[in-house]
This record gives structure tokens, C-alpha cells and sequence, in this order.
């Protein structure tokens, strides 16, 4: 059997290098049971054999016990970074869902758009997609602000009732996506 005072000397003076190590690679709340186990494991060895390079064993030890904690606390975790990687595809699944009923809504708002008579449909566009002013949409199609206000009034009628009758939220729905000076002008 051999003198364990020489891993509790070489403990005595490596144990802030130790805890220095260590501290690398675990938490900080980690760092003192590391530390308090790599003097265990060193001294259970030396009971079994004599330990020529002290420090080199503890330090060796520190790490391999500090890279076992961390893989422990991997695998531990693994399970619930899954969940999250599956919530994430869930999301961007719904995102892909709510953007195809997007392009749905938009196509329906096109086609309902086009059953206006000419002029009603140039000022209902020209206010709600390129957000001009009554007076500006007046100005460029040579009529009063009145029969500006008007026909956007039915427009908007018009949309509001199609969207409703077919269960799309006429309150919700923005377009957004522009048209070309063709389609305003049809």
C-alpha cells in the first residue's frame, strides 16, 4: 500500500489550478464537485498503484470528469433541444400555411377587384394599394373629390361583401403586393 499524503500534498497545491481548469468547461456551480471528485478518483487510483505524476493525473482526470459532466448534460437535454427543433418546423410549416392563405386571400381580392366597372377599380386601387389621397386620385383622373370618395366607397363595398360571403376576413386583409400601371389602368 502506498502514502496517500502525496495526493493530498499535490491536491493541497493544484486545487486552484484545478478549479481554474475546470472552469473552462463546465458551469461555475460545476467547477467545486469536479474538483472534489477528481481528488477522489485520484486517490482511489493511488491506493491501487503508485502514482508517479501527480499533478499530470489530477489535471487529466479534471478534464476527462468535466467532459463527462457536459456530455451527460447533452444527452440530458437532447431530448427537449428536439422538441424545439420539431416546435421550429411546426412554425415555420404554420408561417408556410399562412402565407399560401396570404396569396389565396390576394388572388381573391384580385379577382374580386376586377368584377368593378373600369373607373371604380382605378380609384379603389389607387387608393388601397398605393395609398394615394382622395384629392391625388382626383387630380390624376380629372374628377371631383366627391366621385372620388364615392366610387372607393363602392369598392370597398364590393370587396367587403364578396370577402364575407366567402368567410375571408375582409377586416384582416391588406394588400399589399403591388399592381402594375397596365392593371390600374384596365
Amino acid at each position: 500500500m502506498t502514502d496517500q499524503t502525496g495526493v493530498i500534498t499535490a491536491f493541497t497545491e493544484i486545487s486552484s489550478k484545478l478549479r481554474r481548469f475546470v472552469s473552462r468547461i463546465v458551469s461555475p456551480d460545476d467547477v467545486e464537485d469536479i474538483v472534489q471528485e477528481t481528488f477522489i478518483k485520484s486517490y482511489e487510483a493511488d491506493l491501487k498503484q503508485n502514482i508517479e505524476y501527480t499533478h499530470s493525473y489530477m489535471l487529466k482526470t479534471a478534464k476527462h470528469l468535466a467532459l463527462n459532466h457536459i456530455a451527460k448534460w447533452d444527452n440530458k437535454y437532447k431530448e427537449s433541444l428536439d422538441e424545439q427543433q420539431q416546435v421550429e418546423h411546426h412554425m415555420r410549416s404554420m408561417a408556410l400555411e399562412d402565407e399560401v392563405t396570404s396569396k389565396e386571400r390576394f388572388l381573391f381580392f384580385c379577382r374580386v377587384t376586377n368584377e368593378l366597372s373600369p373607373q371604380i377599380k382605378k380609384c379603389f386601387i389607387l387608393k388601397k394599394v398605393y395609398g394615394l389621397s382622395q384629392k391625388e386620385i382626383a387630380a390624376k383622373m380629372e374628377l371631383s373629390e366627391s366621385t372620388v370618395e364615392k366610387h372607393i366607397a363602392k369598392g370597398l363595398l364590393h370587396v367587403h361583401r364578396a370577402m364575407k360571403s366567402h368567410d375571408v376576413q375582409p377586416q384582416t386583409f391588406n394588400p399589399t403586393t403591388e399592381f402594375t400601371a397596365k392593371e390600374v389602368n384596365k
